[in-house]
Formats: C-alpha cells, structure tokens, sequence
C-alpha cells in the first residue's frame, strides 16, 4: 500500500518551546485516518505544516509522494483542508462561496456550478444555499467549509477537529460524506481528541503526545484488545491520579471544614 502521507524528523519550536519534535507520521492512502492526542500535543502544527501553511524548522513532509515544499503547486492541487478556526468569506452566500472556491481553482463554470449543486444537496444546505454564509449556524460552517475543501476532488483531505461544536444531525452528514470520500479510494486525515468517535470511524490511527508520534498503525493494533481511550490515557500519561488529594475541599457545604 502506498503512502499518502509521509513526515520525517518534522520539527517546530516557538522560541524555547518545541511545539514538535520529529515526527515521522505515515498515512496509508485510502484510510481513514485519526490523529490524536491530548491538547497541546502538537496535532494543528503538524498538520499545519503538512499542508504547507506553516514552514517547518527542520524535517520534510509528502503528500501522495510529492514533497511539500518544493513542490507546492503539486501538493496543494492534491489536499484539501479544513483547518480549526474556520475562516470564511461570510458575505458570500453558500452557493457564491463554493463558485468562488471553485473558481479560485481553476475549474470550468459548468463543472463548478454542477459540483456546487451536488455537494450543497448531498450537505443538505440547498434549503440555505442563497443564504449569507454570515447567518450560517457552526454545524452549516463546517459542512459548507467541507464542500468547498472537497469541491476540486482532492486525494487527501485533512480536517482538524472537524466535529467540534457541530449537532448530531450535521455530524452524522459529516460523516456519511466522509466514508463515501475514502470508500472512493481517497484519504482522510483527521485530529481530535475524543478517542470513542476515532474507534468509530478510522481503520489507521496515529497517537501523538508532547510533540511526539508515540504509537501508530491500524487500529486495532494500537488498541488489541482494549479500547482506544484506555490505550491512549496510558501513552500520554493521563492514568496518573497526581493531586486529587488536594481537592478534600471540593464539593463540601459553606462553613463546613474537612
């Protein structure tokens, strides 16, 4: 199986904090990818810097074999991303936000206006499509901010914390676009750090903690015969119980000492 994505010794520091040091992350093409980790871990640098919209201090990065920085214009007609933070070009209404996105591209109008059509249908937004993106609820920003990362068709699609703050109703849209996506041969790389939806829906998963990859492959080898959440709280160390005794205090009654 070859890579869709591969680091070696990526690197990032911020004056004396190292944001990530070294990470050798390898995705096979056509999976579902989860990289996880506690926050602070280093997961939005590094796919930050993957998707070339940060430089790296040291490493190299590649998608579908082309490296990230000497080769941009190759890399970038390649990925598609919805980064944490979305920004949008909220006077534009939906439909104007995927034509421009379209456009911006290189597509042909008919195609565009086509796949616009398609996506805001299959995102159930076609009720909201002329509807100023500015009035959009969070879970309709992410499903439009998805199309319009998968408006071009791109290979690998990478999404940081793509369900954060979004309905069951418009995760489970989310979703169902997702597993068409990587059914198709193409691949999803996505970070979070709620470990139950990652078991659900990825079949490779990375662990990253302190800046560091610290367990990685598909996922029922990093998990055997546990679940990913138990795995997880032992790599990063979130099993310690350090400091609970300090908290004799908690929940009891004004006046009342313990």
């Amino acid at each position: 199986m070859t890579d869709a994505v591969r680091t070696q010794g990526l690197f990032k520091r911020y004056g004396a904090q190292i944001a990530v040091a070294g990470v050798d992350l390898v995705v096979p093409a056509g999976s579902f990818a989860g990289l996880v980790g506690p926050n602070g871990a280093g997961k939005t640098t590094t796919l930050s810097m993957i998707t070339g919209l940060l430089r790296p201090d040291g490493g190299s990065a590649e998608v579908d074999g082309f490296h990230v920085w000497r080769d941009p214009v190759e890399v970038k007609a390649r990925i598609g991303v919805l980064p944490e933070g979305l920004r949008l070009f909220e006077r534009l209404s939906g439909r104007e936000l995927l034509l421009y996105n379209g456009r911006l591209r290189g597509l042909p109008k008919a195609d565009v206006e086509q796949r616009a059509g398609e996506l805001l249908a299959v995102m159930d937004l076609t009720g909201a499509a002329d509807k100023l993106v500015v009035d959009y609820s969070t879970g309709m920003r992410k499903k439009i901010g998805l199309a319009a990362a998968l408006l071009h068709n791109p290979s690998v699609l990478f999404l940081d914390e793509p369900f954060e703050g979004v309905d069951p109703v418009s995760a489970n849209t989310l979703t169902d676009v997702l597993r068409r996506y990587t059914a198709s041969g193409s691949t999803v790389i996505f970070s979070s750090h709620v470990m139950d939806l990652v078991e659900r829906l990825c079949d490779w998963v990375s662990v990253m903690s302190a800046g560091h990859i610290v367990a990685q492959g598909p996922l029922d080898r990093v998990r055997g015969d546990r679940s990913l959440n138990q795995v997880f709280l032992e790599l990063v160390g979130g099993s310690r119980d350090d400091g609970e005794a300090g908290l004799t205090w908690l929940g009891s009654k004004p006046g009342e000492r313990r």
